[in-house]
């Protein structure tokens, strides 16, 4: 599908020749990028070298700020020019660094095409999505508007956007984040360019609106041919795309090869650690993850040595000398910068013996069976319903929000339930309500055996929070930024008027409680990392001795090896302490690490609930079916053979449900019933209906187990 402009103003586009059809298309060679600071030049990108041939996706992963998106703007020529870029950077045979903007221009959405991670900032608002696309397509190419515009349609309907001849008139504000990134993918292969670089294409979405976005791109690298760069921290999205892999630390590449032979043959200490941290959902055993210690380094006056030395627990006197450069391992297009990645290779080293992994005893209370233990959070039949309200002046209602539709959980002591669904499923309202303590819509909240109905005053609310705290998703944006740390954890402790001392010796033994040093409390949010401020937030949720904690989405914003220790602390803090959690996530993965039992939410609704052993081995609802499905695992062989359920369609809106069951318009089953099962669906919601065993309840009314993972 192409654009050759005399084509497209008469019979339709048609595939153009390509200046490279095969072999190297894009070739990086000993790329720098520096950027200058007060602190000194920042070494961005140090050396990074790679081939791109036609056709072929390679992947580059590694921890914020190892020089990921750094070279993809590099390739664009996007860097400001106070960047210092040297090396060589060649499209077809043509050095790019020596052009300026202006040549620059004429290859960029032509010949090389970028997808940008945040889809709303990257489009236009006051344009609407054709105009954008039919704007990129006249750039390049001598075309009449209307052949353009024709090209947008087709363009959107190759990816799969519904009506694409009435949503091209959409502005981007009006499509939700899996359709702005799919019209992102539009834009990008409207000129059929040689080289799509995706700068993590799938970080802000759902699974299963990752699951579709990554087909598209599939399609349309099939389509187009191009050559794809994919930038991403997920390895399971890596492994069942790429074909090969650059593993990126402190700005350089610390080894290069297929993506078999990084996923099956790691031969350095970091890339094994990588591995070892991602939450697997083809786990047997719920065990804790591996921790890659520490933090990156800072680019800046790097001292000698291997920078990954610090955190590596591989380190000899040896690694502190000189760094090592990317040499051959048995395989010679297998590099890895390790001193040790031969003795790796002979002693065949997994990540459970090279990286820590911490044993955690289960308290008394997990060794209880679940029947002798105190329910501390139930939820019956909650309902939270919103008028839905028109007019400026005249206000009048005109509908009703059904965000929460008549659930039931329970939270036993010492226990984790997770609470799994899409973004719009109600997961974050019936959190919110839960921590309101107020009486929902319908329904009662019972927390800690006091019924919020009967809760009169502050006082005794106030008095309940004390042992009901909670964990916020992004822990900067909750973490007051003009407060030392060692103030954020005391507020809640002066509330309650502890005395000096107490507080002080609390902050202490909160902080080394969540592997802070205590030293460090006078320091300000903005000098600890992700990771680091996610321990912030759960010492200060656990100042006051809480008996539940509420976490949303706590690990979602974190790189996959900070991600593993916050797991694993959060685990060791439940055994150590006692505690029950309710945590929320769209990442099954992690909840199969870290929760006893998991809810899977759609549209308000309760569609399967029960241990995590039997939800994820014989899932029954064919909703919780495609969310397994789509969650993608760090293992090449597994991810070609997997079938993978795509669903249709955008979440309806809670104003606006479906009748009977609410899954019905985007259920891979419902087209496969006859006309007189498909009448049920329509007329009927079903109720949770008791498996085997009996905890394990599935909204369906045609449950079948199917395996999926």
């Amino acid at each position: 599908m192409s654009v050759d402009s005399k084509a497209m103003a008469s019979e339709g586009p048609v595939r153009k020749v390509r200046k490279t059809a095969s072999g190297t298309v894009l070739s990086v060679n000993d790329l720098h990028v520096t950027f200058p600071s007060e602190a000194g030049p920042v070494r961005a990108v140090r050396g990074l070298s790679f081939d791109l041939a036609a056709g072929e996706t390679m992947a580059i992963v590694g921890e914020s700020g190892s020089g990921k998106s750094v070279t993809s703007m590099a390739i664009m020529g996007l860097h400001p020019e106070s960047a210092r870029i040297t090396g060589s950077i060649k499209l077809h045979g043509q050095e790019l660094l020596s052009r300026n903007d202006a040549s620059m221009s004429k290859l960029r959405g032509n010949e090389v095409a970028m997808i940008f991670q945040d889809p709303l900032s990257a489009l236009t608002p006051v344009y609407s999505i054709g105009d954008q696309i039919v704007e990129g397509i006249q750039i390049h190419h001598d075309v009449s508007r209307a052949a353009a515009m024709k090209r947008a349609v087709e363009l959107l309907d190759l990816v799969g956007i519904p009506n694409p001849q009435l949503r091209v008139k959409s502005f981007p504000h009006e499509f939700s984040g899996g359709m702005r990134q799919r019209a992102m993918i539009a834009m990008a292969i409207a000129n059929d360019p040689d080289v799509i670089i995706a700068d993590e294409p799938t970080t802000a979405l759902d699974v299963t609106i990752q699951a579709q976005v990554l087909e598209v791109l599939k399609k349309a690298q099939k389509e187009t041919g191009a050559a794809v760069i994919m930038i991403t921290h997920d390895l399971g999205v890596v492994a069942g795309i790429a074909d090969r892999v650059t593993v990126m630390y402190a700005g350089r590449p610390v080894e290069q090869g297929t993506v078999d032979e990084i996923f099956y043959q790691p031969r350095m200490p970091y890339t094994i650690g990588l591995l070892g941290s991602v939450p697997r959902l083809d786990a047997v055993e719920k065990e804790p993850l591996a921790t890659v210690e520490g933090n990156p380094p800072s680019v800046v006056n790097l001292p000698p040595g291997c920078p990954f030395a610090p955190r590596c627990p591989m380190r000899q006197d040896d690694c502190v000398v000189a760094e090592p450069e990317l040499a051959p391992t048995e395989h010679p297009l297998h590099t890895a910068a390790c001193l040790y990645s031969d003795q790796i290779a002979r002693e065949n080293l997994s990540y459970t013996e090279i990286f820590p992994i911490p044993k955690i005893r289960p308290s008394r209370l997990e060794r209880l069976p679940r029947a002798e233990r105190d329910t501390v959070l139930e939820l019956q039949n909650f309902k939270r319903h919103y008028p839905l309200m028109k007019g400026a002046v005249l206000r009048r209602r005109v509908g009703t929000v059904y965000a929460v539709d008549g659930i039931d959980l329970e939270i036993k002591e010492g226990e984790t339930l997770g609470l799994v669904g899409e973004s719009g499923c109600g997961k974050s309202t019936t959190i919110l309500e839960i921590l309101n303590l107020k009486p929902p819509t319908e329904g009662n909240v019972v927390v800690l055996g006091k019924d919020v109905r009967h809760i009169r005053g502050g006082a005794q609310r106030k008095a309940l929070r004390r042992d009901l705290q909670v964990v916020f998703q992004d822990p900067m944006a909750s973490l007051d930024p003009r407060m030392p740390i060692y103030d954020i954890i005391a507020e809640p402790m002066g509330v309650f008027k502890y005395s000096k001392k107490q507080i002080d010796d609390r902050v202490v033994e909160l902080l080394n409680l969540v592997g802070l040093e205590s030293s460090h409390a006078n320091r300000y949010p903005q000098h600890f990392s992700g990771g680091q401020r996610q321990r912030i937030g759960i010492a200060r949720a656990l100042a006051l001795e809480p008996k539940v904690i509420v976490l949303d989405e706590p690990v979602s914003a974190l790189d996959v090896s900070i991600q593993a220790g916050v797991i694993n602390l959060l685990d060791e803090l439940k055994s150590k302490l006692g505690l029950s959690y309710l945590f929320v996530a769209h990442d099954l993965a992690v909840i199969r690490h870290i929760a006893d039992r998991v809810a899977v939410m759609y549209l308000g609704k309760i569609v399967e609930i029960g241990d995590v052993a039997d939800v994820y081995n014989h899932p029954t609802h064919p909703y919780t079916q495609a969310l397994l499905s789509a969650i993608p695992l760090p293992d090449p062989n597994k991810e070609r053979m997997r079938e993978r359920i795509l669903l249709k369609g955008d979440l309806p809106s809670p104003a606006n449900p479906p009748s009977g069951c609410k899954f019905r318009t985007r259920c891979q089953k419902f087209p496969t019933l006859n006309e007189s099962e498909q009448q049920l669906c329509l007329e009927k919601m079903p109720d949770l209906l008791p498996l085997a065993p009996p905890e394990h309840r599935s909204a369906c009314h045609y449950n079948e187990e199917r395996a999926v993972v």
